[in-house]
């Protein structure tokens, strides 16, 4: 199980990981913005984190005769995921020191320009642009918080629900079944 947690969890955030380098011209470029980001970025995740099933399946495949439980399921799946979400974390960490200087302050505006948006008194826009403010300042000046923020509220979700979706299906031993050797 180790192997297969281990491969499929730092080729996931390799992938995750990768994403911030690939798309960081487009992102200054202005091809991704903040408006759109969240649809690439989030598209990546599934897309990434879909080695979750793979390796739950392998896993059933190839080292449990074709059968597994829910429970065994969600915990290899998990750790492919934690492995994967901490890979994520720290690459967010140095491209946010490196490729995506900036990114804090364009955060602020884009923060302030919705808050103004939706507020619908001056007493709740004083209190909402005081409070994005100290929440961007906490994100600009402690690692861990970043490392929390981008762990636990971006990519963890997709890949708990992943996991949750992969278990479940993989528990019926009919649902993809192993290919009989040759």
């Amino acid at each position: 199980m180790r192997r297969i947690v281990l491969v499929y969890g730092l080729i996931a955030g390799g992938i995750l990981g990768a994403m911030f380098f690939i798309t960081a011209p487009l992102w200054d470029s202005g091809v991704i913005t903040l408006d759109n980001g969240m649809f690439v970025g989030y598209g990546t995740m599934v897309v990434s984190l879909s080695l979750v099933f793979f390796g739950v399946k392998s896993y059933r495949d190839n080292h449990k005769q074709g059968v597994i439980t829910f429970g065994q399921g969600f915990k290899v799946g998990i750790l492919i995921t934690l492995i994967a979400c901490a890979l994520y974390a720290l690459s967010w960490e140095v491209a946010y020191h490196t490729v995506s200087k900036g990114f804090s302050e364009e955060m602020e505006a884009y923060q302030e320009k919705e808050i103004r948006k939706k507020a619908s008194n001056e007493t709740e826009l004083k209190e909402k642009l005081e409070a994005a403010k100290k929440e961007v300042e906490l994100y600009k000046s402690s690692f861990i918080f970043r490392f929390m923020f981008s762990f636990l509220f971006e990519v963890f979700p997709v890949g708990l629900l992943i996991t949750l979706i992969t278990a479940a299906l993989l528990r019926n031993k009919n649902f993809l079944p192993a290919s009989e050797p040759a």
